[in-house]
């Protein structure tokens, strides 16, 4: 019996250094093609295919499923509430995540429409520790291209992006900055950030669609501000 199990657990031993010796022997750069890969096909969905004739309400529904599926949504909400996360109650810090994903679906499907059906592609790939930044590119016809650097990182076998930069911009930061001034206005209180965005995805709906309106919550963060993890 005893041998047996001794037999067992070498043969799951080597195994297990197979797969190491395997998974070492992969060159680095193939994770940064499959990254690659997994943002042109992200990129090609998001962009090309949610053009302006399609409905607000299908273009929010599909990039809701979008943030849903290929985002890491829990870190972001982390990171945006800053330290005002400790502050709120897991029960608020769930509402949170399901009030921002709602806000980011609205924001975005907007914000990209008008990039609706121009041409994607991706530009390279390179390794941020951790993360694998893919940097595209929107082909406008009018106007010049837009730069989007996609940070992305592969948990349990899947690609999930952490971050979006639109020229030069974070997604993250630019919300983190756009909260904490909801919050200063109402008294420095994180729990009025959740009834905030909830009035202002109620106005948002309530209003005909518009690219590039001026009501559309999207300003760029000042380089200048300190953000406190």
């Amino acid at each position: 019996m005893m041998q047996n199990i001794t037999v067992r657990a070498g043969q799951a031993f080597a195994a297990a250094l197979l797969f190491v010796l395997c998974q070492a022997a992969v060159p680095r750069g193939a994770a940064a093609q499959d990254a690659a890969g997994f943002i042109q096909n992200l990129g090609n969905d998001a962009i090309q295919v949610l053009g302006p004739s399609v409905p607000q309400a299908q273009r929010t529904a599909h990039f809701r499923h979008l943030f849903e599926a290929d985002f890491d949504l829990p870190d972001a909400a982390r990171f945006v509430l800053g330290p005002n996360a400790r502050l709120l109650t897991p029960e608020q810090n769930q509402e949170f995540l399901t009030v921002f994903r709602e806000y980011l679906a609205q924001a975005y499907s907007k914000r990209l429409a008008e990039y609706g059906g121009e041409p994607f592609h991706v530009t390279g790939s390179r390794e941020n520790g951790e993360e694998t930044v893919v940097s595209s590119q929107i082909q406008r016809r009018n106007g010049a291209p837009v730069e989007i650097d996609w940070h992305v990182i592969n948990r349990d076998g899947g690609w999930q992006v952490t971050d979006v930069y639109v020229d030069g911009v974070s997604m993250k930061v630019t919300h983190r900055h756009e909260f904490a001034s909801i919050i200063q206005r109402n008294g420095g209180r994180p729990e009025a950030l959740i009834p905030a965005l909830r009035q202002q995805l109620g106005q948002a709906q309530a209003q005909p669609a518009r690219s590039g309106s001026s009501s559309e919550p999207m300003a760029a963060p000042s380089a200048s501000q300190h953000l406190d993890r």
